[in-house]
Order: structure tokens, then C-alpha cells, then sequence
């Protein structure tokens, strides 16, 4: 199949007409509109990607198993450092979409620069074109009414054949039409000459603003593709970090951790001992009434006296 292009598909009838170069230039205005788009899409992307860089990296910060030991404490520091570490990637993905951004901005202002002088030129051929046109229709329609004077000159000499007024008028109506018409001619030349260039310049300009419609959507594709692959990355990335974590929970031995504690903060392998008395002895001094239940303790009970600060000491 016969591939299509702008060259041979944006021709019209009238001579007059630039239908088909509008509609390739309002093409490419929506084309470079959309670059816009696309570059402030990946601008407000890269704003989201620092917020939340930001907001991890705070997070990071936050006190995490402060009061934890030894192997899951360990595992804890790791995973805020991976953390940390996330949100220093997205700080990086950031940067780089707005070198993303920054490419299609510089590819925008190139495309500009490359269809400023072109478009001047044909609007300039344009103008001339329907300048020449316009002046080409006024001489024939002066050339066309010249005649019709001459038609009527020439009547007037055949009704009027003996006044030598009529005959002069008919010379000079013929002389009038004669100038008419190489003004006619003259001015359809250079319009002729005007459609030849500006029908070379057509095509050329067809044939740039066609090149430049591949290159932007080539560079379009290729700027979301390479957008895609780094928030692919980035995932990949993320995942690389928390595989870290994991490392590090997997090396987390409960048992490590019990023994650990112990052996730091241990009171004492042994209960405290059985009471002096046995509960046999004391059945027996119950029932024998040879002691009371206060004889029980180790002494005499205190005999509280008034200290000197006037607070009641039971102690001897």
C-alpha cells in the first residue's frame, strides 16, 4: 500500500484558497500543545515524586524500636536506613523527570525555530499570491469593459459612417483595450510566476512540516517510554532496598534475642526460701497456746517513740 504524504494530500481548487496549509498548520499547533501537556505532566509528576521523597525521608527519622535489642533492633535500623534510602531514589527519580521535562521543553523550542522561518516565508507568498490575484481579476475586468467600449465605438462608426468623431473615438477605445489587455496579460505572467514558486515552496514546506510531525511524535513516544522504564526502575530499586530489610529479618534469631535479654538483665537464678516455720511447727504452737500469732516474728514488737522531728519511729 502507498504510503501517505502531507505533499500530495493538502492541494485546493482555488487558487486563492490555503485551506490545505491551515489544516497542517493547526496539525502541528495541536502537536506542539501536546508537548506541553506531556512536559507538564511529567513537571507535576516529579513534584509528587519530591513530596514524597520528603515525606519518607521524615518518616525515616521517627523513632523505630528505640527500646528494642540485639538481632531485631538490628533488623529495625535496617529497615529505617532502607528507608531513608527509598526516599533518597525518589529524590533521584524526581531529578531526573525534570531533565525529562527540560528535554521536551528544548525539543519544543527547536520544532519552533525550525517552522518560524517557513511559515513566515508562506505567509509572505501568500499574501502576494492573493495580491497578484486580486490585481490580475481588476485588469481583466478593465481589459473586459475596454472591449465592450470598443464594441460600442465600432457600432457608433457604422451607424455614423461619414463622422470623423466617431472614427477617433473607435482608435482610441482600440488603443484602450490593446493597453488593457497587456495589462491583463501582464499582470495573469506574474501570477502564473507567483503560483509557480509558491507551489515549490508548498511542497517544501509540506515536506518539513511532515518531518518535523515524525520527529515529534517519534520524541513523544520516546519520552513516555524512558518515563515508564524509570518508574519501572524505581520500582526495581525499591525493591532491591527492602530486600535488605528482609536480609536482615531472616538473620533475627527469637531465641538470640530471649537469651540476649536475659543475660543482660537477669536478677537471679534462685526463688527466695520456705518460711522459718514450718506450717507442721506452726499448727503445733497454735495448739499448743504456747505462742501467739505476733511471736511469730523475729522480736519483740517496737515500742514507738517520738524523734526529735516529731515523726514516730518503730525501730529501736
Amino acid at each position: 500500500m502507498r504510503e501517505l504524504h502531507f505533499k500530495d494530500n493538502f492541494w485546493n481548487s482555488d487558487i486563492t484558497s490555503t485551506g490545505g496549509y491551515d489544516s497542517i498548520v493547526q496539525h502541528l499547533n495541536d502537536g506542539k500543545r501536546t508537548c506541553k501537556e506531556v512536559e507538564d505532566f511529567i513537571k507535576a509528576r516529579a513534584a509528587i515524586e519530591e513530596r514524597y521523597a520528603k515525606d519518607l525521608l521524615g518518616l525515616s527519622k521517627k523513632v523505630c524500636g528505640h527500646n528494642e535489642m540485639n538481632t531485631l533492633k538490628r533488623s529495625l535500623d535496617v529497615f529505617k536506613l532502607q528507608t531513608e534510602n527509598v526516599s533518597l531514589s525518589h529524590f533521584q527519580l524526581a531529578q531526573t523527570m525534570r531533565e525529562e521535562a527540560k528535554k521536551m521543553e528544548e525539543f519544543r523550542e527547536k520544532q519552533k525555530d525550525a517552522r518560524k522561518k517557513v511559515e513566515q516565508q508562506m505567509d509572505a507568498l501568500h499574501k502576494h499570491k492573493s495580491t497578484q490575484y486580486k490585481k490580475s481579476m481588476e485588469s481583466k475586468r478593465t481589459y473586459e469593459q475596454k472591449c465592450r467600449e470598443k464594441e460600442d465605438a465600432e457600432q457608433n462608426v457604422n451607424r455614423n459612417a461619414t463622422t470623423n468623431n466617431a472614427k477617433q473615438q473607435e482608435k482610441v477605445q482600440r488603443l484602450q483595450e490593446m493597453s488593457s489587455l497587456k495589462l491583463y496579460s501582464n499582470n495573469v505572467s506574474i501570477l502564473g510566476k507567483i503560483r509557480d514558486d509558491w507551489q515549490k515552496e508548498h511542497v517544501k514546506a509540506c515536506e518539513l512540516f511532515e518531518k518535523l510531525d515524525i520527529e515529534r511524535i517519534n520524541t513523544l513516544r520516546n519520552i513516555v517510554w524512558t518515563h515508564l522504564n524509570h518508574l519501572s526502575q524505581q520500582c526495581v530499586t525499591s525493591d532491591e532496598l527492602y530486600e535488605e530489610v528482609r536480609k536482615s529479618l531472616e538473620q533475627c534469631n527469637i531465641q538470640e534475642d530471649i537469651e540476649h535479654f536475659i543475660n543482660l538483665r537477669r536478677t537471679g537464678d534462685k526463688p527466695p526460701g520456705r518460711s522459718m516455720l514450718s506450717s507442721a511447727k506452726l499448727k503445733t504452737a497454735i495448739k499448743d497456746k504456747r505462742h501467739t500469732y505476733c511471736s511469730l516474728r523475729r522480736g519483740p514488737l517496737p515500742v514507738p517513740d517520738n524523734n526529735a522531728e516529731g515523726v514516730i519511729s518503730y525501730f529501736q
